[in-house]
């Protein structure tokens, strides 16, 4: 081994025992090229930054070459220093750098042709949100370079490239769809979950149906939230007027998409809980004459709900919202009483529970009969129960007075309830004293 390579080593262990990785880049194929070369000129991967280099191995200078880190020059060789692959999300074989631009332009021709040109990222410094793309403002989302090998640096970028079609609503390339379907399951291999959610929470609310949809065609959903995906392979009636079948997976995107149309545009954990909001109905579907039936959905999805997020990392206050929401959902599908929507009223989030409904109606071009009544009704509950019903009804009004059927039965009842709201009758015994004694003053 030559003096340079053995002075490579020694800078190596001064940044290891400080903490810090570094090797020697593909050192048989460097001493292939320094054969013969009185300059020596030695390629070191490692793993500070310039600032942190420069106070472990002082003399390092700053370099113009925007991939290198520094450049140290010493006992007549040059050492070059190159930043690790540093993204947890990059490919496995990435992280041993194996060729260098240096390298390279050193190697003769007829040798750059058998070489394997990869396994050199971008510095760690040099990125950005648009990092790895051509310019999105061409009309559609397309990965910088050799779109496969661009992935294999750095597969977050799949996810980011999804979120950008999602949002600005424009396509996703040919080539670089190819390449996103090809790597979906090294992107669910390599890529953290919480680098994934961390893309997804920055998909709008309006734009989240379409960013599910891609995540389904590009085979990533199927591997990221299976009991999901798995909506796809059930059928259920669109409306009761309708009998054309529909996907619980394409009704669950429907949803999604009508859910921030209204009020609550910008409502991202409303718009998640519809995606969960039907979950259930993997583990509950029954087809039973003809017809399928989802009995206990509701209560079913929540559970489910809940360790999927837990697996998807969300935070425990926004588990208890979503598994709420989806948890009671159907509640005001149904046409309530007075002390339906008193109840309905008291759930926490309610306001987001009507949308959802909505949502869901619209969905299915279903009916509002239902809908519009409770939500007539629903200021009825800002009344006191005692001033919507009398505490008596007509046949206890006869027994206790002792009245036949007819129009006095009536008034007598109307001044009950006008006597509760004024606060004159509180409870039944008060009730039973007031109509006898109405009885009395005003029958002859």
């Amino acid at each position: 081994m030559t003096q340079p390579f053995k002075d490579a080593i020694s800078l190596c262990k001064i940044l290891l025992r400080n903490g810090y990785d570094a090797h020697v880049i593909n050192a048989p194929l460097q001493e292939q090229i320094l054969k013969g070369r009185k300059d020596a000129a030695i390629d070191i991967a490692c793993e500070p930054d310039f600032e942190t280099l420069s106070k472990l191995i002082p003399n390092v200078e700053a370099t113009a070459d925007e991939r290198s880190i520094g450049i140290l020059r010493e006992n007549g060789a040059t050492y070059r220093f190159y930043a690790l692959e540093t993204e947890d999300s990059g490919h496995p074989e990435l992280a041993l750098l194996r060729i260098t631009p240096h390298m390279l332009a050193d190697m003769a021709p007829e040798k750059r042709l058998q070489m394997r040109l990869t396994g050199f990222g971008a510095p760690a410094d040099s990125g950005g949100v648009y990092e790895g793309f051509e310019d999105v403002h061409g009309g559609e989302i397309r990965l910088a370079g050799l779109p496969d090998e661009t992935l294999r640096h750095n597969y977050l970028l799949a996810i980011r490239a999804l979120r950008f079609a999602a949002n600005f609503d424009v396509p996703v390339e040919p080539n670089s769809w190819l390449a996103i379907v090809r790597s979906s399951t090294r992107v669910l291999d390599y890529v953290p979950m919480g680098d994934i959610m961390n893309e997804w929470r920055k998909v709008a609310a309006e734009s989240l149906w379409k960013f599910v949809q891609l995540l389904y065609d590009a085979h990533i959903l199927q591997g990221l939230i299976p009991e999901v995906a798995a909506l796809s392979c059930i059928q259920q009636q669109r409306n009761d007027d309708d009998s054309k079948p529909e996907t619980v997976f394409a009704h669950t995107l429907e949803c999604m998409r009508r859910y921030p149309e209204e009020e609550f545009h910008h409502d991202w954990l409303g718009t998640m809980a519809m995606m969960f909001h039907d979950v259930g109905k993997l583990y509950t579907g029954e087809f039973f004459n003809g017809q399928w039936t989802f009995y206990q959905h509701h209560r079913v999805g929540a559970k489910v709900t809940r360790k999927i997020l837990r697996r998807l990392h969300f935070l425990p206050e926004d588990i208890d919202l979503l598994c709420h929401l989806v948890r009671y959902h159907m509640r005001f599908h149904f046409m309530l009483t007075d002390r339906g929507i008193r109840r309905f009223k008291a759930l926490d989030e309610y306001p987001r529970l009507m949308e959802m409904t909505r949502a869901d109606i619209k969905a299915r071009d279903g009916s509002y009969t239902y809908f519009n009544h409770n939500r007539k009704y629903l200021a009825r509950a800002e009344t006191p129960e005692q001033m919507l019903e009398p505490l008596l009804n007509g046949n206890q009004i006869m027994e206790f007075t002792d009245l036949p059927p007819g129009p006095m039965v009536g008034v007598i009842r109307d001044a009950l309830l006008q006597a509760q709201i004024a606060g004159e009758v509180t409870d039944l015994e008060s009730a039973v004293t007031f109509v006898r004694s109405y009885k009395q003053k005003n029958v002859v």
